[in-house]
């Protein structure tokens, strides 16, 4: 039964010089897994909330959107409301109560649903998501897992036919994100609903799609079957964006059917090239130089009479390094970086930055030429009318930039796609030339091949002596760009090693590419190191 049908839709947004959608048309089955992938600005999100009436933006529009056969716009408000969910990126944008268990029950309050039909239904949605031990705590305790976990339930409580989700996984850890998807693909196979999932990043997702849509420029340049999707991506940018497996069958010139997931991704390997050689050498990245950051014992909390988030942290980044700290959701990662750029002080302990106390930095000097911070929330970066002036307020009308984003000059900061608001932020971080910079979850929002540029800016900024420390939750990123990661687990350092120790002994918090190869290849962690032991090896007859 056809669900979902978007016909020649085309959109753009006031003052814009090219169209957000160019002429889209596809359609939707009851019961069908959906990703859409594409490009930093290529239309993702607009689609998807083109699709919710509630949230289609201001501009120029064309062409027809069917639910259920009925024209979007003929639909009841009730039903507009409740037959097409949507799960913001961040959690933080959509739950708005201050209990889950009235989170829970806000939309159908809103719908006018009775009260008895109300306390079944998300009694039953509590159980089915299994946030039961979760149903009379505060919102604002909840950590990212499962203030997602509880945006999504608080969407399936009112039933809906659709749901559509802009890159719900960018904020999750590797196990909080597995935990969504899983139950993503129990929400489609289980109750039949059709989901819509807008994602850079495919590993982990494109194994249980029915359909893979590709956007570039606002028109669809690939729609049908992942494997069949993947086949017209593989000279695009975009192939950046697809899974591990996928990368290394399409880099080896594989023949037959294109490995999606980590078991087939490992069949393909054992079955095409011998492991005679099965490791590469490695160098040392260690940092052995002078501290540029120095965290001894630090004790943190927010209330007085809370717990502490950070529990005697002690970490030591050397003069530069490209340092990572991974964890959980809420395991005090991001407080962990308040702390360090003094935006947040310690209780007991000491942070030292450059050999030198925190505390002793007066007068906004620590900020003058020696430390920086890109936040998680890059719209707070953000005070002027354009892009441009964004950038004057900190480099002066002179200013150098080590990447272009000339493009997005005239534009309002807030009228930009996710990933740009990430490149513009960062853009005027690097102006204050820091010593020392903080990311916290630089690559969300970024596309494949964003991603390369941002390594390769970091990289330059290691050649030139930044020390650069990075929390995140992508491990593939982590991988590719670090010398050195930590683990952090509820507020404390768990392990600290080079980069390739860390991710080959990491379960869980490991790369794709490291779960594919484990026992065939060892400590082969990103997709180049595949490839070059595929090559030394050579393929099976």
């Amino acid at each position: 039964m056809e669900i979902l049908k978007v016909e020649d839709l085309s959109f753009s947004y006031a003052g814009a010089g090219s169209p957000s959608l160019d002429g889209v048309s596809f359609s939707a089955r009851a019961g069908e897994i959906i990703a859409v992938c594409g490009a930093s600005g290529s239309g993702k999100s607009t689609l998807l909330r083109m699709i919710k009436r509630e949230l289609i933006p201001e501009g120029e529009r064309s062409g027809d959107v069917f639910i259920c056969g009925a024209r979007q716009s003929d639909l009841t408000p009730r039903d507009a409301a409740a037959d097409v969910g949507f799960v913001f990126q961040s959690p933080e944008m959509q739950i708005v109560c201050d209990k889950v268990w009235h989170e829970l029950a806000f939309g159908l309050e809103n719908l006018g649903t009775e009260q008895s039909v109300i306390r079944r239904r998300v009694a039953e949605t509590a159980s089915y998501f299994g946030i039961g031990g979760i149903f009379d705590k505060r919102t604002d305790e909840l950590s990212g897992g499962q203030k997602q976990l509880v945006a999504l339930a608080s969407v399936c409580v009112m039933s809906p036919k659709i749901i559509l989700l802009d890159e719900p996984t960018s904020r999750l850890d590797p196990i909080a994100s597995l935990e969504f998807v899983s139950m993503l693909r129990r929400l489609s196979r289980e109750l039949g609903m059709t989901v819509i999932i807008a994602e850079h990043t495919l590993g982990g997702i494109i194994d249980m799609c029915d359909r893979l849509i590709a956007l570039d420029g606002g028109k669809i340049i690939a729609d049908g079957s992942p494997r069949d999707s993947i086949k017209s991506l593989a000279k695009t940018p975009l192939i950046y964006t697809l899974p591990a497996p996928a990368r290394v069958f399409i880099s080896t010139h594989g023949e037959g059917e294109c490995p999606l997931g980590v078991s087939e991704g490992r069949a393909y390997i054992e079955n095409n090239f011998k492991n005679e050689i099965r490791s590469l050498p490695r160098s040392n990245k260690s940092g052995t130089g002078g501290a540029a950051l120095e965290m001894k014992d630090v004790f943190f909390r927010y209330d007085r009479r809370g717990d502490d988030v950070l529990r005697g942290m002690s970490l030591r980044v050397s003069d530069g390094e490209i340092f990572s700290i991974l964890g959980a959701n809420g395991s005090g990662k991001s407080t962990a970086l308040s702390v360090i750029s003094g935006i947040r002080r310690a209780y007991s302990g000491r942070v030292r930055i450059f050999g030198k106390d925190i505390s002793e930095y007066k007068n906004q000097t620590l900020y003058r030429g020696c430390l920086s911070m890109l936040p998680q929330d890059v719209q707070t970066v953000f005070l002027k009318n354009t892009v441009y002036e964004e950038l004057c307020d900190v480099g002066g009308k002179d200013f150098e930039l080590p990447f272009d984003i000339s493009h997005l000059y005239k534009k309002h900061p807030y009228d930009l796609s996710g990933g740009e608001q990430q490149l513009a932020a960062l853009a005027k971080v690097l102006l204050t030339k820091p010593r020392l910079l903080l990311l916290d979850e630089p690559t969300k929002g970024l596309d494949g091949a964003t991603k390369r540029l941002l390594k390769t800016i970091i990289s330059s900024l290691k050649d030139g002596g930044t020390t650069t420390v990075i929390v995140t939750h992508d491990t593939d990123f982590a991988a590719d760009i670090s010398d050195r990661c930590a683990l952090v687990f509820s507020g404390e350092v768990i392990c600290c090693d080079d980069v390739d120790k860390f991710f080959f002994e990491s379960e869980f918090y490991t790369t794709e590419t490291s779960r594919m190869t484990r026992g065939y290849y060892d400590g082969a962690v990103r997709v180049d190191d595949v490839l070059r032991l595929a090559e030394i090896n050579g393929r099976r007859k």
